[in-house]
């Protein structure tokens, strides 16, 4: 399941001081990955976390800040500022019900205005945080043997396309296999857009994925979240 099934009941007797906010996307991510990949792999490293820290885990927000993709069929993106909205809303709702700590878990790239959202929300005291952050995905990659780079495998690649073999394998479509498409200096992505890079929307080596790079990705964003999790309670 990518979305929790929990009760009122089941989170009254949990009790938690975090709720956890995965934030996705509905963006192209080439042939072989479906739109909502971005959303998925944040629900899914989001019900991990959560599993294993006891915490409140919310439904995910599936649209944000796709504009670069806006060249590819299928994606669909909200403004910055009503992403910015949204996460603010939820933050201030939950605050109201007795839960003053929000983990965002970041799936999209391109949501460079949660960066802003969390720092503007640690002023005074630290009540949110971002998760993971690229150094947290290069960290990952090394420990779950990717053979890639995060500037390498930027979209749709031996990363992302590994953690939905291990979560979802039944919507990678077989043509990963055969999806590579490799892109230098990108300095100009947010003028250009994806399609300035690539034809097919993926940049990246999707055909070294694997079920176990993407076990071991999801294992050790779970890991990784310790240290983030004890700067925002303590």
């Amino acid at each position: 399941m990518f979305i929790t099934t929990a009760t009122s009941r089941d989170e009254a007797e949990r009790g938690a001081r975090v709720a956890l906010l995965p934030v996705g996307s509905f963006e192209q991510h080439g042939g072989h990955l479906p739109l909502s990949t971005d959303t998925l792999i944040a629900a899914a490293i989001a019900r991990r976390i959560a599993a294993e820290y006891n915490l409140f885990l919310l439904p995910p927000v599936t649209m944000s800040c796709s504009h670069e993709h806006a060249a590819f069929a299928g994606t669909v993106s909200i403004s910055s500022t009503t992403l910015g909205a949204i996460v603010r809303d939820v933050a201030d709702s939950l605050a109201a019900s007795g839960v003053h700590h929000l983990a965002i878990i970041n799936g999209h790239g391109g949501n460079y205005v949660l960066s802003n959202i969390v720092q503007e929300a640690n002023v005074g005291r630290r009540s949110m945080l971002l998760f993971p952050r690229s150094e947290d995905w290069r960290d990952a990659r090394e420990a779950a043997g990717v053979v890639t780079s995060n500037h390498d495998d930027m979209h749709g690649g031996e990363a992302e396309t590994s953690i939905l073999l291990a979560e979802a394998a039944e919507l990678v479509k077989e043509n990963y296999l055969e999806a590579d498409h490799e892109s230098g200096d990108r300095r100009l992505l947010l003028s250009l857009g994806m399609s300035g890079y690539t034809k097919t929307g993926i940049i990246g080596r999707p055909s070294l994925a694997s079920a176990q790079k993407g076990r071991a990705l999801v294992d050790t964003f779970s890991r990784l979240f310790q240290g983030s999790y004890d700067l925002l309670t303590t």
